[in-house]
């Protein structure tokens, strides 16, 4: 099986990478760290900000990955920002029955409820070099991954009220 999480920015999905490689012993790939690799090594002009630019660069890397795992019968979670609306699109329903896709956004409440302890905790399992954004630009992503992913039925998890519930949540169902 291959678990791709997804989300907006500051969702949480690296945590809960963490606790599925815990509990599953899975191997992980962080689109994050490929990103970099590829841009401090030098093999790409992009920049961490050429987020649109990246998903189309990156994005056929990973799916290949993710055809990989599946034809040699490996589990594998693979976690990030960089995955289009239309991903399902590059695999037919044999790799599509042994993925289970996971986005993350939260509710513009929760968002207002709890900014002071998303920054708080944005750093908890990876060191970010960024500043989280303002609640408004928070609940813009948010909107766009909800959107984005919203018509992929069961897709999109919602953090409302209990964000450490949800995802525990998810974990116990994954």
């Amino acid at each position: 099986m291959v678990i791709l999480i997804t989300g907006a920015s500051h969702t949480g999905k690296t945590l809960l990478a963490k606790k599925l490689i815990e509990k599953h012993l899975f191997p992980c790939l962080s689109i994050d760290h490929l990103k970099m690799g590829l841009i401090r090594s030098g093999n790409t002009t992009l920049t961490p900000e050429d987020d649109e630019e990246l998903t189309a660069y990156l994005w056929p890397i990973v799916r290949e990955m993710i055809k990989t795992a599946i034809e040699n019968n490996q589990d594998m979670i693979v976690e990030g920002c960089y995955v289009p609306f239309d991903w399902a699109t590059g695999f037919d329903d044999f790799y599509l029955s042994r993925i289970r896709f996971v986005c993350l956004c939260m509710t513009d409440s929760f968002i207002d409820a709890n900014i002071t302890a998303i920054r708080l905790h944005e750093s908890d399992v990876e060191s970010r070099g960024e500043v989280c954004p303002d609640a408004e630009t928070l609940k813009r992503d948010n909107a766009v991954y909800r959107e984005g992913f919203g018509e992929t039925p069961g897709a999109v998890t919602l953090i409302g009220d209990d964000y450490e519930g949800t995802i525990e949540r998810l974990v116990s169902e994954i």
